[in-house]
């Protein structure tokens, strides 16, 4: 994700990384040297006079662009509530963290509290981990006992397992004096929490927009930026190439942030910063029971990329 400061209105003209731009000017070329091949043959293909003008083209580049507003809309969506979900995984593990010392009667300093911060934090990366399918390995051997960390590795589900765990945790703390069943109630509803956390992240990442409304959009898209330049070589000359392509341009970067937007827990500039939110996480939470904190997120005004 990139967080920049607000930026004078020219030099937003030259922005370069974290725009769609570098991905397109392949696409760009092509579109560019078929329109000055097009204005060359004047419009014709095989001495045939392509009839077009620039009327069908206005009625449908409207149509064209409603369609492509509701997908980026529709991929929107999708990447804000992945940071609503990841901004309540933020909330409910401070809440887990705060219960397991409050109400259990433990300090802060003891060990099995330091131990159930660690399965929060594991937990943490690991669902970073399995929405972006990376290994999980190093992480875990970061934060877990040997035995524990091995058997997580195993996992398919490794952020379930480790639910599981945290269960346990609070069953075992039902020992403590003054930690009822009241208390136990309150902390499983936390772990609930987290688990809804965990299917709405999958139902995300495990459910595309529909791919033939991609398909269908995809090729209507570069077939009227390749039509383009017949309806305009007429009117407007050798200016069409460049007309084309800034228009093209338009489309077909209005696409590919949406594809972009759609999947928002990939590694993309553009995407979610999971690993700048678990170290957040990880930071708050080691805080909370006054243990040492790992380096530093920079600060968000800063202008720096978070990944």
């Amino acid at each position: 994700m990139i967080l920049r400061k607000k930026q004078h209105w020219f030099r937003m003209f030259f922005v370069w990384h974290g725009s769609v731009l570098p991905q397109l000017l392949p696409r760009l070329g092509v579109l560019f040297l078929l329109s000055v091949l097009i204005v060359y043959l004047k419009g014709t293909l095989y001495e045939y006079k392509v009839p077009l003008s620039p009327a069908p083209f206005t009625i449908f580049g409207i149509a064209l662009a409603l369609f492509l507003g509701f997908r980026n809309s529709a991929s929107y969506d999708r990447f804000w509530e992945g940071r609503k979900l990841w901004g309540a995984l933020l909330n409910d593990t401070r809440s887990l963290a705060r219960q397991a010392i409050t109400l259990t009667g433990h300090s802060k300093n003891d060990e099995q509290v330091l131990a159930f911060i660690n399965i929060l934090i594991a937990f943490t990366y690991c669902l970073k981990h399995q929405l972006r399918n990376t290994s999980a390995s190093e992480d875990l051997q970061r934060l877990l006992p040997g035995e524990l960390a091995h058997s997580i590795t195993e996992a398919k589900y490794k952020p379930i397992v480790l639910m599981i765990e945290l269960g346990n945790w609070i069953q075992k703390a039902r020992i403590m004096p003054g930690f009822d069943s009241i208390s136990q109630v309150a902390m499983d509803g936390n772990l609930n929490k987290l688990s809804d956390i965990v299917g709405g992240c999958e139902r995300i990442a495990s459910t595309p927009i529909p791919y033939t409304y991609q398909v269908l959009l995809h090729r209507t898209v570069y077939l009227y930026c390749f039509l383009l330049p017949f309806g305009l070589v007429d009117s407007l000359g050798w200016i069409t190439p460049l007309i084309t392509v800034f228009i093209g341009y338009t489309f077909v970067a209005f696409e590919a942030i949406a594809d972009e937007l759609e999947e928002p827990f990939g590694t993309e500039p553009n995407d979610l910063a999971l690993n700048a939110m678990c170290r957040m996480i990880e930071t708050t939470l080691l805080e909370i029971v006054g243990k040492p904190l790992p380096e530093q997120i920079p600060a968000l005004s800063a202008g720096h990329v978070f990944d």
